[in-house]
């Protein structure tokens, strides 16, 4: 993509796309249920899903094959860490959807991983240079 601009947007695009797809269209119950509960399948098959969803930014950003598992590997790791804790957090207080707190700690959860990619972005803006 030549106007790197254009190549950022596209990326985030993507990235929040395939969040939206992962986190509310592609995610079961037993995902949800299990996801504060460390090393279950069921936060480690989200948290893999959602690094397929992130394999097409490399077609704006191709980079050694090296660097796109690191990229990956690294995102698999935050986005699992950042849900387990919410989920351990909800459960340790027993918060539920009719609770203002679970309504934060999902607000603050779903900017972690937004935070997530910008920084997953800007590490292949500046590997590109």
């Amino acid at each position: 993509m030549a106007d790197p601009a254009l190549a950022v947007l596209a990326a985030l695009a993507i990235l929040q796309a395939k969040h939206l797809i992962c986190d509310f269209f592609l995610q079961t119950s037993r995902q949800i249920e299990n996801k504060g509960t460390y090393g279950h399948a069921g936060g480690l098959i989200h948290a893999g899903l959602h690094v397929l969803g992130t394999l097409p930014i490399f077609a704006i950003y191709p980079v050694r094959l090296v660097v796109a598992i690191a990229i990956l590997v690294l995102e698999f790791v935050a986005h699992y860490h950042i849900d387990w804790l919410k989920a351990v957090i909800n459960r340790r207080y027993g918060w539920t959807p009719r609770d203002k707190s679970f309504w934060t700690a999902l607000g603050i959860d779903q900017f972690a991983h937004q935070i997530t990619y910008l920084v997953m972005i800007l590490a292949l803006v500046l590997i590109e240079r």
